[in-house]
């Protein structure tokens, strides 16, 4: 599989999202998550994306972390060149809705909870999960650097961020910012300038939901989409043309398709190493405009 590189380690070009594993009223077996996740690291997937927010239910926090912790002591081979990137400061309560938490205290507390849950010294990558309109941005945003600076955080990104709060956390961590998380898809394209301000600046860009999401995923493989015409003729998956289209937008792109069967993961992999060419790139921006 191809590689990127986010803050100078190198990942794999695709990443797992864990999130499916690990949505209220979507229960997932817990045998079946963890073959999932072994299936990637067999693939080659060496970039896996969670957060303290991916549970089962409004009761508990850190879920999706604990099962990738454990997937990953129960895997039988070496892990180390495995990036498990978490996020904080933002929870579900149970009720649909979502809720913000971006004070430095708790996203301090919560980074620290994370990395026990992950059973790591350090955690590879936090995220800033979303930002909260209550507390000033640069505020959260200093809760990173005294993370990294405690040693508690390898690296440090942010989430759901605007061009303008790209650069607010850049002008306060500088180079130790590393990546912007953000929705982007075929179906979601309003978070293109962001991408092309981390092409700019070096950035990782890593799209959550990069297939539409749980409920538009399935549009991908519309018989009357582009996606599908030239996943035919090159007998593939309209999946993987459609995360070999992001993986084309810039060399920072690494989108992290969740993923809660063996199967999905396998497939979404492959696309690293599906090169398009030029008429198929035309072909396709022209279907998305």
């Amino acid at each position: 599989m191809q590689n990127r590189t986010i803050g100078g380690r190198q990942v794999s070009a695709i990443g797992l999202g864990g999130m499916p594993m690990s949505i209220e009223g979507r229960p997932t077996d817990r045998q079946q998550s963890i073959g999932t996740i072994h299936a990637a690291l067999d693939a080659g997937v060496t970039l896996i994306d969670t957060a303290d927010a991916y549970c089962l239910g409004p009761d508990e926090v850190g879920h999706n972390e604990i099962l990738i912790a454990e997937a990953l002591r129960s895997y039988g081979a070496d892990t180390s060149n495995v990036l498990v990137a978490t996020k904080g400061g933002h929870l579900r309560p149970g009720d649909g809705s979502w809720t913000q938490n971006g004070d430095p205290a708790y996203l301090k507390d919560a980074a620290k909870a994370s990395a026990a849950r992950l059973g790591v010294e350090a955690i590879g990558l936090y995220q800033f999960h979303r930002p909260d309109p209550r507390v000033p941005y640069a505020d959260s945003i200093g809760a990173l650097v005294e993370l990294l600076e405690e040693g508690v955080i390898e690296m440090a990104g942010i989430s759901n961020a605007s061009v303008a709060q790209i650069e607010e956390a850049r002008s306060i961590l500088g180079d130790r910012l590393v990546s912007v998380q953000n929705q982007f898809s075929p179906q979601f394209t309003s978070s293109l300038p962001e991408l092309e301000r981390c092409a700019e600046l070096g950035i990782a860009f890593l799209p959550w939901s990069p297939l539409g999401g749980i409920r538009r995923a399935s549009q991908v493989g519309s018989t009357q989409s582009v996606m599908s015409e030239i996943a035919l003729a090159r007998e593939v998956s309209p999946y993987q043309v459609v995360l070999a289209w992001e993986l084309a937008l810039a060399p920072v792109v690494i989108p992290i398709p969740g993923a809660s069967r063996a199967a999905s993961i396998i497939d979404s992999a492959g696309a690293a190493d599906l090169d398009l060419d030029a008429a198929e790139l035309v072909r396709i921006e022209n279907y998305l405009v």
